[in-house]
């Protein structure tokens, strides 16, 4: 079974690597997909709006005016002196930003060939920033038809005439950006450094702040260890002072006059700090929702639902964290989309070739859903005998009488016979008493008669269905078989009763002149005529 299965897997993988090779794939593919496909790829990645703005702050930072240009709007790029002045125009257009223009964050431009559609400008139009001044000028981008044929995305001409204008209106602007001090990734280390301790101060204010009302809540709640509140506020403040940071940053970035390629490179990779405290966030938040809601499960003796409750944390914080990382490697520019297509073949042949991890996830559903046994359950798992300590998401785990820890796949736990001793609502109480040969029938039936009313009188035995018959003429005693319940749970407690009640009927018995039988043998000895044993 396993040759074929591996064989069928090979089979798959080929499959789809022929078909992602093939002409044939192209002919399955949507008429819009086949062009976009054919079509040459621009060499500048002007595609979408965020590779063009992208693709512009690198060229500024490498100071590469001539190659900045291409992402400026020409009516005829192939004239000279229309470059020169269109590299003119890149390096006013810095000098412009740096003094105070703004550019909207990485994960704020669209990467979609179409831009937003939703935002109110015509189709071909995307709004990327805004030029400083009195009257909010915005910078737009405009979608138009490329050298080699494809659509590019490129800075529109009236942004061009906005620059143009607000150098001749303004003196503050310098002509060119000032290079002043030692230069640090296109950017002065001045900017850089300012940009950062912004950061970082608001990063050290609000975790004071955090840290302030936490303190105060200790001091106010004399049992905080129980409240939900503070549980809430500790778990939340730490990352939420990291988040509220970033947010804080992007808010004053924008007002600061620095370098915008320092600036625009700090809100790109500020957002993968962004993500990171979101998800810690989520994570903390996750574990103190979870801790509450075991406790109130378990002081209302709800295991199960404290097994649920694991399961569903731990699955939180797996889709948490896979999110948590599609963000941050969309931001670092990988193609998410293309990462998750592949993913869903390889997820295909990952799956035929994990078939007992996959068994043990929907065992792991069925013991949840069929509460077969729950967390601190006595029980009888096959041969195993033990305690269940922990119902998780691949195997159950069990601890044994001997103290020993056994771990069962979910997958062979829910295919087993399971005997769960702590469903038991009462608890059966049926021995032989045997009295001793030689006494008469009314004495044998008193004895009976003593035993009911041991039984009918003590109040934790179930008095419907009680009885103590005599039953039969055993080898060595008469025996009297008792039947009843006793109506406990606790299985300690079941057997101090059981006790009691042995020692009342021996007491009872013996005071009636009924002695307990034991075993016991009679030899006949017989002489035959010449006075010899036989």
């Amino acid at each position: 079974m396993r040759r074929y299965l591996a064989a069928l897997r090979g089979c798959l993988l080929l499959a789809a690597f022929a078909l992602s090779a093939s002409p044939v794939s192209a002919q399955l593919l949507a008429p819009a997909e086949v062009e976009e496909a054919t079509a040459a790829a621009d060499p500048f990645g002007r595609e979408t709006p965020r590779t063009a703005v992208t693709g512009l702050i690198d060229a500024l930072a490498a100071t590469d005016y001539t190659r900045a240009s291409q992402y400026l709007y020409s009516s005829d790029p192939e004239d000279p002196g229309r470059a020169e002045e269109l590299a003119e125009q890149a390096r006013q257009l810095q000098a412009v930003l740096d003094a105070g223009g703004t550019l909207l964050p990485f994960s704020a431009l669209s990467n979609e060939v179409t831009g937003r559609l939703d935002d109110g400008l015509p189709p071909e139009s995307e709004r990327v920033g805004s030029f400083p001044g009195e009257e909010e000028t915005p910078i737009l981008l405009e979608r138009g038809e490329g050298s080699e044929g494809s659509e590019i995305w490129r800075v529109a001409p009236e942004t061009l005439d906005a620059i143009d204008a607000a150098m001749s209106d303004t003196e503050e602007i310098p002509a060119t950006p000032i290079e002043t001090g030692r230069m640090v990734g296109g950017a002065p280390l001045a900017d850089w450094m300012l940009l950062l301790g912004i950061a970082a101060g608001s990063f050290v204010l609000l975790w004071i702040v955090s840290s302030a009302i936490l303190a105060l809540m200790r001091t106010l709640l004399a049992d905080r260890e129980k409240s939900t509140v503070y549980g809430l506020a500790h778990a939340a403040l730490p990352p939420l002072s990291l988040f509220l940071a970033v947010v804080g940053f992007n808010l004053w970035a924008g007002n600061v006059e620095a370098s915008i390629v320092a600036r625009q490179t700090l809100l790109r990779y500020i957002g993968i700090v962004a993500w990171i405290a979101l998800a810690w966030f989520a994570l903390r938040l996750v574990d103190a929702l979870a801790h509450l809601a075991t406790n109130r499960m378990e002081r209302q003796q709800r295991r199960q639902g404290a097994s649920i409750v694991a399961l569903m944390r731990r699955a939180a914080k797996v889709v948490l964290l896979a999110v948590a990382f599609v963000a941050i490697f969309d931001t670092f520019g990988f193609d998410v989309t293309a990462g998750f297509a592949a993913l869903g073949i390889g997820g295909l042949a990952l799956a035929l070739g994990a078939q007992k991890t996959v068994e043990n996830l929907v065992g792991s559903v069925t013991v949840i859903a069929d509460k077969p046994v729950q967390v601190g359950d006595f029980c009888r798992v096959g041969g195993v005998v033990g305690t269940v300590e922990d119902i998780g998401m691949r195997s159950t785990r069990v601890r044994t009488l001997e103290r020993t820890l056994v771990t069962i796949p979910n997958g062979d736990f829910s295919s087993r016979e399971i005997e769960n001793y702590a469903m038991r609502d009462r608890f059966l109480f049926d021995p032989t008493i045997g009295v001793e040969y030689g006494i008469s029938a009314a004495k044998l039936r008193e004895g009976v008669e003593i035993i009911e009313r041991i039984l009918s009188e003590h109040p934790l035995v179930e008095k419907e269905g009680l009885r103590a018959r005599f039953a039969h003429f055993g080898a060595s005693s008469l025996d009297i078989e008792i039947w009843s319940y006793i109506t406990v749970l606790d299985y300690a407690e079941s057997r101090a009763i059981r006790q009691e009640l042995l020692l009342t009927i021996f007491e009872r018995l013996e005071a009636a002149g009924l002695s307990i039988a034991f075993p016991t043998q009679k030899i006949h000895l017989v002489r035959d005529e010449e006075g010899e044993h036989a």
